[in-house]
């Protein structure tokens, strides 16, 4: 009885370990993100980006965190302060869940449910209430604005984000995230489901918020949106999640589409590098097409916005789920 009590206690603490591991390197993961970011914009724009904090300007996002963490936090007086709060530390939380279910290789995962598709699904469904929250306690029209735009964009493009993940789901039969990897050792999905693809990762950028479909953040007209009356720790917490939430999507996008962990040729030296490798590389090309696309494209109108979310990506990819459903009935799995 005592053994098994010590042992439960041994597994929790190193279960623990584990995921705070995880969380201090995806934070590390995001504060460089926000340095990449800035070095690719910079040299799309031919710029030199951030050069004087440390060496090539490598400890700016730690200068940038000790910055927030110094600055007062203010509450405004006519907000409702507990859920003024509360918001950013909601998006926050979400943003790290998610990666209970992600797998990194081979049995390399919290908890490898077979329901992981639908988790990923919810927690992603969730992650709009932390804005909306943010809008609305804030008690300012901008704020209040920038919510309801990201509240109708999150839900018009988590249709099509939904009704994609369906079609693979039809074509693996699972809804575990690595059996959906495995069923990719042939050939990758994006060679199958090429148009779902696009329409996945252009959800993608619909969901986080970024460019060319960050319209709840709008500076010209929002003065930065849902997170305008937000300073110091809790502006940070907004801040992380929308980069965390960035790396997620690409994450989801390498998963379903992409082979996960698997290599990209069938040679022997690619066999040789490790799963995790693979996968964090993938995920790395997914983010420098976030960052370019940023550096490139305009951003939409909020009818162009809608019109392409209703209009083109939902009966497309309605379309794809049920030709997906006929060939599989008719012609055996893909």
């Amino acid at each position: 009885m005592y053994s098994l009590l010590i042992d439960s206690v041994i597994l929790i603490i190193f279960l623990g370990f584990k995921i705070i591991a995880c969380m201090l390197a995806l934070i590390v993961g995001i504060a460089y993100l926000t340095l990449a970011e800035r070095k690719v914009l910079a040299s799309m724009q031919l710029r030199v980006g951030p050069t004087q904090t440390g060496p090539f300007g490598l400890l700016q996002p730690i200068a940038d965190g000790i910055k927030l963490l110094h600055k007062e936090i203010i509450l405004p007086q006519s907000a409702d302060k507990l859920l003024f709060i509360f918001a950013p530390v909601l998006s926050f939380t979400l943003s790290l869940a998610a990666w209970a279910v992600i797998p990194f290789g081979p049995g390399m995962v919290f908890a490898n449910i077979n329901v992981g598709i639908l988790y990923l699904f919810a927690i992603s469904s969730l992650g709009v209430y932390g804005i909306i929250i943010a809008g609305w306690s804030s008690n300012s029209k901008y704020a209040f604005l920038g919510g309801l735009r990201s509240a109708a964009q999150m839900i018009s493009y988590e249709v099509a984000l939904g009704l994609v993940i369906v079609g693979v789901v039809l074509c693996t039969g699972s809804l575990n995230l690595s059996k959906i990897v495995l069923a990719q050792k042939n050939h990758w999905f994006v060679v199958t489901l090429f148009p779902l693809a696009v329409i996945f990762f252009i959800s993608s950028l619909a969901e986080t918020n970024r460019t060319p479909f960050d319209l709840p953040e709008a500076e010209a007209e929002l003065v930065s949106g849902y997170n305008v009356e937000y300073s110091s720790f809790s502006y940070a917490l907004f801040y992380l999640s929308e980069y965390g939430n960035m790396i997620l999507m690409s994450a989801m996008n390498t998963l379903l589409f992409f082979g996960g962990w698997l290599p990209l040729f069938d040679h022997p030296f690619s066999q040789k590098i490790p799963a995790p490798v693979w996968f964090i590389g993938k995920i790395c090309l997914f983010l420098f097409l976030f960052l370019w696309i940023r550096a490139t494209l305009p951003r939409y109108r909020y009818d162009q916005l809608m019109r392409l979310g209703w209009k083109i990506f939902l009966p497309l990819s309605l379309g794809g789920v049920v030709i997906i459903s006929a060939w599989i009935v008719y012609g055996g799995r893909m």
